[in-house]
């Protein structure tokens, strides 16, 4: 794989990594921390640089603890190959580990087509809209009886909202040592 491979270089190289790469596996993710706490360097890996996005990843989190019924939904444009995004698989992963429950209906005794449930991905159910007209949006759905919680990240088309978290993680990476997921690890050093 060739992100790993530059991601090894790099930290055998001496450098401290921000990794903005989406699809690397958990087994990738445990490989390139123990690489980066031998190295004795920090790994930032940011599934989105957008505040908004990472801001509404921790508050997916927190409202996990009072919500355990989450789906996530994924929507980018028509052309986007990868589904879900990088955004709505980290998502998943957080509110997965944060404790999301799975869904009242076991995915094996869903009648008719059970890929309308869309992927089950950390216990968490994520549904991919490839449309024109989206960027990326990216929304976490809890749900309880008789009320409902939506957080959602929209991005437009240009660079501006991923600069800051950009430079922001650049800036802060090197008081790492080892792994880290998501940019809101680094917002209060």
């Amino acid at each position: 794989d060739v992100a790993t491979a530059n991601i090894a270089a790099a930290l055998d190289a001496g450098c401290h990594v921000v990794v903005g790469t989406s699809g690397l596996t958990g087994q990738q993710y445990d490989q390139i921390d123990a690489h980066a706490r031998r190295v004795g360097r920090g790994v930032l890996a940011c599934g989105n640089f957008a505040l908004s996005a990472v801001l509404m990843m921790k508050f997916s989190e927190l409202a996990t603890r009072w919500f355990p019924r989450c789906e996530v939904i994924d929507y980018a444009g028509g052309g986007k190959i990868d589904a879900p995004s990088g955004t709505a698989r980290e998502l998943a992963h957080r509110v997965g580990r944060a404790g999301a429950s799975a869904p009242e209906v076991a995915l094996d005794e869903v009648q008719g087509e059970r890929d309308a449930r869309g992927a089950h991905l950390d216990g968490v159910q994520v549904h991919s809209v490839r449309l024109p007209s989206f960027v990326l949006a990216v929304e976490s759905i809890f749900g309880a009886t008789d009320e409902r919680l939506t957080i959602r990240h929209d991005a437009g088309s240009s660079a501006e909202p991923y600069v800051g978290g950009a430079l922001l993680a650049i800036q802060r990476v090197g008081g790492l040592i080892g792994l880290a997921r998501g940019l809101d690890q680094v917002l209060d050093m």
